[in-house]
């Protein structure tokens, strides 16, 4: 865990949680003033994120309830800007607007960022903006990911406070189906060839009964 995580995730009333259960001192070191406090994406978190088809989201509200929602689209469609930005367009969706409305009161966000077939997780705490499609099109154009046909309503700009990466316990291991495509195909070949071996017997059972019986 890096210090500009922990100096946002561990608040005061969160310390004296830790220091009830034991763990306060495992964390210790991270109170250290010479540690680097600020977060930058380097290639391995830019990787990860580029390889994502989705991420949870959480917002909270002026009434202080939080609300976390899935977002996903093509692998890709969350993009690393710059080394303290990432960023992706906004599709219109149920037009409920609960997470853009949120943000517009307290831009403070949180991601969580799955693989789970590797079983790796990483969480993200950052500063969002919106800009309207129609105040930067070149931006939008930008983060539209490539071959997606529908219009954008707005771009989503992630300044970066702090991210941690999460030990893999407890993470479930599943795949998808283009997670398993590679075995899938070679399974379906090796099925059509044993159905084309099938078919050649049964043609040739068939041909050496005929012949029998004439």
């Amino acid at each position: 865990m890096t210090r500009a995580f922990a100096d946002i995730a561990f608040t005061p009333s969160v310390k004296v949680r830790q220091d009830q259960e034991g763990s306060r001192s495992a964390y210790a070191a991270l109170d250290c003033g010479d540690l680097i406090t600020r977060d930058t994406i380097t290639e391995i978190e830019a990787q990860f994120i580029h390889e994502r088809d989705g991420f949870y989201q959480a917002t909270v509200s002026e009434t202080g309830w939080p609300y976390v929602q899935f977002r996903g689209g093509p692998a890709g469609f969350l993009k690393v800007l710059d080394e303290q930005t990432i960023g992706y367009a906004d599709f219109r969706g149920n037009r409920q607007y609960i997470s853009s409305g949120n943000l517009t009161g307290n831009d403070r966000i949180s991601l969580i960022l799955i693989d789970y077939p590797n079983r790796r997780r990483l969480k993200v705490l950052a500063r969002a903006r919106q800009v309207a499609a129609a105040d930067d099109p070149l931006l939008i154009e930008r983060l539209r990911p490539d071959g997606y046909r529908a219009l954008p309503e707005r771009a989503v700009l992630l300044s970066v406070e702090a991210f941690d990466w999460n030990c893999p316990s407890h993470i479930p291991q599943r795949f998808t189906l283009a997670d398993l495509e590679p075995q899938l195909g070679s399974l379906r070949s090796r099925l059509q060839q044993l159905e084309t071996e099938n078919e050649a017997l049964k043609r040739q059972l068939a041909a050496a009964s005929g012949t029998s019986n004439a």
